[in-house]
């Protein structure tokens, strides 16, 4: 069976050299790519979401096959509908639906039905397919479209998913077509997103549940992340990361009645951010300090490293060496995530109930070499020591709200105690930020 687009010339041109073009101005080729599990991507007209949907799909490793789960807007098919077979067109070609993993699917589970009148004319599954086809034309799919069930369904669909998955020794990235809440004032709207994608930044899919129905919110996929959520940490994931979020009225300039769009990555951690979190709430539960079990490649070797925590989006604490001080990357990843709960002097010691709520970052630091002037930094690419007799103050690069190569230095000085006036030694790194 050959699905023909329902929306080109609509939510997207039906012209691909257009299509293309306008992917082009949303995606960023040059970003580096992370391992992903789950995605969030919204699915309105790409000139209101595609930026958002855009900053997703460049920061993912992709994988041969994306099981692609929308709501059912149009009412048409069954309630839980797998398409099985055939091919997806776009103006940018075809998409072949990965028929083994579709009907994997359907056999094992006690919801799922073959079915395509479901995704006839539904959008939320066909606009995410000529991102995809931008970064890999060969990719499958297995389209999945979703009516409303109950959280008990929806929790038992998705360990179905991941059953299927490794019955077939297969791997896939499960991404979530949804846009947040609908048609309300901009700031109705936002209370309301916040409130969804705190929860999917929990990795609560019960939380999800009960906040949309019960505050009202008119996330259309929540039922499609819930599914995810559920899939995702049964695979392993450990982290949610909100990469963009913005509204319609942020394009429009109408905030009367905007639709919220968030873009977020379901992901596992890296094994030093791992080795830090279980370092952290190692000490804060019981004061015991971990010994690392076996040593990957970025764990080897001598390196200052900093260990930094937010809540919220806030930072909680950080704490770091620029200098090494112990055997190896790992036992440097150790000692200062402990010191990042208990020693940072700007913040009281974090204590058992916050651990749940923290995000965590590593940065291991390069040597720092001297610079002969402020030409020879930036702001983005290189983190700054300044340096008067033996006061030091250390600022690491890329901080939100430190753009220019002066903040860096006069924040430098002020975390040294190093006065405006006073002859200085300027020295820049570079780091690997892990999270």
């Amino acid at each position: 069976m050959l699905r023909e687009p329902a929306v080109a010339g609509q939510f997207y041109p039906d012209s691909p050299e257009k299509l293309k073009a306008m992917i082009e101005s949303f995606v960023d080729t040059k970003e580096e790519k992370e391992e992903a599990i789950g995605l969030v991507v919204p699915h309105a007209g790409y000139i209101y979401s595609g930026a958002v949907a855009g900053a997703v799909i460049s920061r993912i490793k992709f994988k041969d096959t994306f099981i692609i789960i929308g709501p059912n807007h149009t009412g048409y098919g069954q309630p839980f509908s797998v398409m099985t077979e055939g091919r997806w067109r776009t103006p940018m070609g075809e998409v072949q639906i990965d028929t083994e993993l579709a009907r994997k699917l359907v056999s094992i589970s006690s919801y799922f039905k073959e079915d395509t009148q479901a995704h006839k004319f539904e959008h939320s599954i066909e606009v995410q397919l000529p991102f995809l086809q931008y970064f890999k034309p060969d990719v499958k799919i297995v389209p999945i479209i979703l009516a409303q069930g109950n959280k008990e369904i929806y929790k038992a669909i998705g360990l179905e998913l991941v059953q299927a998955l490794r019955e077939l020794k297969k791997e896939a990235v499960i991404l979530v077509s949804s846009d947040m809440n609908h048609y309300e004032p901009q700031g109705v709207g936002q209370k309301k997103d916040r409130q969804a994608i705190n929860a999917i930044l929990d990795m609560d899919e019960d939380k999800l549940i009960e906040r949309v129905e019960g505050d009202n919110i008119t996330m259309c996929g929540y039922a499609p992340a819930a599914v995810m959520l559920k899939a995702a940490k049964e695979l392993g994931a450990e982290k949610a990361e909100l990469v963009r979020y913005q509204t319609s009225g942020d394009i429009s300039g109408d905030y009367n009645a905007v639709v919220g769009y968030a873009g977020i990555i379901i992901k596992k951690l890296s094994p030093l951010v791992k080795l830090a979190k279980d370092a952290l709430e190692g000490y804060v539960r019981e004061k015991k300090i971990v010994e690392p079990t076996q040593l990957t490649p970025e764990m080897e070797g001598q390196a200052g490293v900093f260990v930094c925590i937010k809540r919220t989006g806030e930072l909680r604490g950080c704490i770091g060496t620029f200098e090494p001080c112990q055997d190896n990357v790992a036992k440097e990843t150790i000692a200062n995530a402990i010191s990042t709960a208990i020693n940072d002097p700007r913040f009281e010691s974090v204590q058992e109930s916050e651990l749940r709520g923290l995000d965590y970052t590593v940065d291991v630091l390069t040597q720092p070499e001297p610079v002969e002037s402020k030409d020879q930094l930036d702001p983005k690419k290189y983190g700054v020591i300044v340096e008067a007799g033996y006061r030091k103050g250390l600022l690491l690069p890329d901080l939100e709200g430190v753009n220019t190569v002066e903040e860096q230095i006069e924040i430098c000085r002020l975390k040294g105690e190093i006065g405006p006036d006073e002859p200085v030694k300027l020295y820049r790194f570079e780091v690997k930020r892990y999270t």
